[in-house]
């Protein structure tokens, strides 16, 4: 009797852990992606999860590369580099470094986080000049922001038109408030077959890159990773479309759509 109910405890203790929700990421997710000109595969990008450290804490770095290929290159050269150190258990940035070449458009940026004075500090290597800015500890990067959503948000939850909204600090402009529109569910044909997808519209700031706040459309797996599958954007040259091109060390299960 004693070897039955301990048996009978044994699988509901599985059935509850079973039914708690997975962690979207663990360290060792790598995503690339494959960034289309107008007919063009004009460059590349990838980002890479991975432990670290900062200030003898242990916390995720994600680095971001991204650059142009092939004979794009010789036109219009791109060398971007962001990296996003992040509180493993409530995402709160600590450090955040850009530093892109875009045609030569440079900026060499370093922000650090400071939660108990309410400070972040950004040095702006290029111009030798260093700013402090007033946060919360609501505050997200421009990479962080990417890992923070896929973790705290139920997708499910989301009605059409609703809104994610997150205090945001990437630049000198300071922190504004970043929104996610969640448009509805979709089904993509990708390289590895459909897949069903979640699509946003994040609000960009129109100017110098982008036409309008509305120029881009973000498409996520609808399963336990919620990774991009697409990004489509109309730049002030054209239009841009990202595809997700591989993929490692996923938490989840990928899953692909089976006719």
């Amino acid at each position: 009797m004693k070897k039955i109910l301990l048996l009978i405890f044994v699988i509901a203790i599985g059935a509850v852990h079973a039914q708690e929700k997975s962690e979207p990421f663990k360290s060792g997710e790598w995503l690339k992606f494959r960034i289309h000109y107008g007919i063009f595969n004009a460059s590349s990008a990838t980002l890479h999860l991975t432990n670290d450290y900062v200030d003898g804490k242990s916390v995720y770095k994600v680095r971001g590369e991204g650059k142009t290929t092939g004979a794009a290159r010789v036109f219009y050269k791109v060398d971007d580099v962001y990296e996003s150190y992040f509180d493993k258990e409530d995402g709160r940035p600590y450090k955040f470094v850009r530093k892109i070449d875009e045609g030569g458009y440079t900026k060499d940026i370093e922000i650090n986080f400071d939660y108990n004075k309410k400070k972040a500090e950004l040095n702006d290597k290029k111009n030798e000049k260093k700013e402090n800015f007033t946060i919360t500890n609501k505050v997200q990067d421009l990479i962080s922001a990417f890992y923070y959503i896929r973790k705290n948000y139920d997708f499910n939850d989301l009605t059409e038109g609703e809104f994610i909204k997150l205090d945001m600090l990437y630049d000198d402009d300071g922190v504004y408030q970043f929104k996610l529109k969640y448009v509805g569910i979709d089904t993509l044909k990708t390289k590895y077959g459909k897949v069903a997808c979640l699509k946003f519209r994040p609000y960009v700031q129109s100017g110098r890159v982008f036409k309008e706040e509305e120029s881009l459309s973000l498409w996520v797996s609808n399963d336990d990773n919620k990774i991009p599958i697409r990004i489509k954007a109309d730049i002030a040259v054209g239009s841009i479309k990202a595809d997700l091109d591989g993929y490692n060390g996923l938490n989840n299960q990928f899953k692909i759509i089976m006719d």
